[in-house]
């Protein structure tokens, strides 16, 4: 099993604090960031960063859904942790300042891909689907921030 990774970044037109903040408030900015690939949203424990449990249902494909529960931690200021307990998924979310009320956030998802050629495919082609996926969860992020 290879490892596979998913990087996407964007510039955000706000301070970090400001965007650290939505992106850590599962309670009620993240689902209006969402896209139409998750569905099933649901805060179960806390809702506010560390400590949260959140579950969602994730469909990369029109074949591929994964349901997961997501235990999240702030390890470090301004660096939020998803670690996924049904899967071997993390998604860590970065925010940095990036010059006066701006900051860049960059959203980074790996798990244990599969063997073989499904696991080739896996590794070619799941990158590019789930960062446009985060993509358009950044522009929506962005959107939020920026009034």
């Amino acid at each position: 099993m290879a490892q596979v990774e998913a990087t996407t970044e964007r510039i955000v037109a706000a301070d970090a604090e400001t965007v650290f903040d939505a992106v850590a408030d599962y309670e009620n900015t993240r689902a209006k960031l969402l896209t139409e690939h998750f569905s099933e949203y649901e805060v179960r424990e806390g809702g506010d960063g560390e400590g949260t449990l959140v579950h969602w249902k994730l469909q990369a494909t029109s074949k591929r859904v994964r349901d997961c529960l997501l235990e999240v931690s702030e390890p470090r200021d301004g660096e939020l942790v998803e670690k996924d307990r049904n899967s071997s998924m993390v998604t860590t979310w970065t925010v940095t300042p990036a010059g006066e009320g701006k900051c860049r956030v960059v959203v980074t998802t790996v798990w244990n891909g599969a063997g073989g050629i499904g696991g080739f495919f896996e590794k070619t082609f799941a990158p590019k689907g789930l960062g446009r996926i985060y993509d358009a969860v950044l522009a929506k992020l962005a959107a939020n921030v920026e009034k």
